[in-house]
C-alpha cells in the first residue's frame, strides 16, 4: 500500500478537508520530504492549477496524484448531480468532466462525494435518485472514454442523507454497471455508519479503489480511538494495495498534522 496526504491550492474553500492549503510547489515539496507517496489533489475547477508546472514538480519530487476530490464543486455553490435545476446539474457534470480531464492527464482517478447531493424528502425522493443515476451514468461514460475511475465515496448521513453506507455505494455500482465505478471508503465516516469497519472492507474488496484514513475525530491517524492496525491488517488481508490517503484536519497546525500522519501510517506500512 501507498500513503497520501490531501492538500488544496492557496484559494481553498474553508470546507476543504485538507492539511496543507497553500502554494502547491511548497505542499508538494513537504508531502516528500514527510515520506508520502502521493498527494491527493482537491479542486474547485480545472483551470485552477498549472498542470505542466505540477507534471514537472511531481516528476521531480517521486510523487504522484492518485486522486483529484471534487468536494469542493458542491462547497462552492450547491453544484450537485441531484438538483431538480437541469442546468444545476449540467455545470456539476461538466465540472466533473473537468476533473476527469486533468485526471486523465495525471493517471488519477475523481472522486463523487457530497457532489452527488442531497435527495429530495418524501414522495420525491426516488425522482432524486433517478437524476443522479443519469447524471452518474452521463460521467462513468465520459470517464471511461479517458482511461479514468470514478470513485464513488459514502458519507455520513449528518453531511448528507444520500450514499451512506459502503453497500449502498456498492448497489449503485452493480445498477450503473460501469466498469470504471468503485467505492472509496472513509474510515472517519464508517466510523459512524458501519456495524464493523473491517466486515465492510473484507465484503466489498472487489469494488474498492482508494480508503481516506482520518481518526475517530477527524485529525490524524493514531490521535482518535480508531484501530488502525485491524484496519490496515484487513486491507493487506483481502489484498488491497491502493492508497490510504489521509483526509485530516490541520491539528495543531498543518505540518504537525501531516507529520504525524506520515509516522504513524509509516510505523505500519514501511516502505
Amino acid at each position: 500500500m501507498k500513503i497520501g496526504i490531501a492538500v488544496a491550492p492557496q484559494e481553498a474553500l474553508p470546507s476543504a478537508f485538507v492539511v496543507f492549503r497553500e502554494n502547491l510547489e511548497v505542499s508538494i515539496r513537504k508531502a516528500q520530504v514527510l515520506g508520502y507517496d502521493g498527494v491527493e489533489l482537491a479542486l474547485l475547477h480545472p483551470g485552477q492549477i498549472d498542470a505542466d508546472r505540477i507534471e514537472r514538480l511531481l516528476k521531480e519530487c517521486g510523487l504522484e496524484i492518485p486522486m483529484i476530490s471534487s468536494g469542493q464543486v458542491f462547497a462552492e455553490g450547491g453544484l450537485c448531480l441531484t438538483n431538480p435545476d437541469q442546468e444545476i446539474r449540467d455545470r456539476a457534470v461538466s465540472r466533473i468532466k473537468g476533473l476527469i480531464d486533468q485526471a486523465q492527464r495525471f493517471r488519477s482517478m475523481v472522486n463523487i462525494g457530497r457532489v452527488r447531493g442531497p435527495l429530495e424528502l418524501g414522495n420525491r425522493r426516488q425522482e432524486s435518485v433517478d437524476r443522479f443515476l443519469d447524471a452518474l451514468n452521463e460521467v462513468a461514460e465520459y470517464a471511461q472514454l479517458k482511461g479514468v475511475d470514478v470513485a464513488l465515496e459514502p458519507i455520513n448521513r449528518y453531511e448528507i442523507n444520500f450514499i451512506n453506507l459502503v453497500e449502498e455505494a456498492v448497489e449503485v455500482i452493480r445498477l450503473i454497471n460501469h466498469p470504471n465505478i468503485k467505492v472509496m471508503p472513509d474510515v472517519f465516516h464508517m466510523n459512524i455508519e458501519e456495524r464493523s469497519i473491517e466486515a465492510s472492507l473484507a465484503a466489498y474488496k472487489d469494488y474498492i479503489c482508494y480508503v481516506h484514513f482520518a481518526d475517530s475525530n477527524r485529525h490524524a491517524p493514531g490521535m482518535g480511538h480508531l484501530n488502525f492496525p485491524s484496519i490496515i491488517f484487513t486491507l493487506k488481508a483481502v489484498g488491497y494495495r491502493g492508497y490510504v490517503t489521509a483526509e485530516i484536519l490541520p491539528h495543531p497546525s498543518p505540518d504537525e498534522a501531516a507529520a504525524q500522519a506520515a509516522r504513524y501510517l509509516r510505523a505500519l506500512l514501511p516502505k
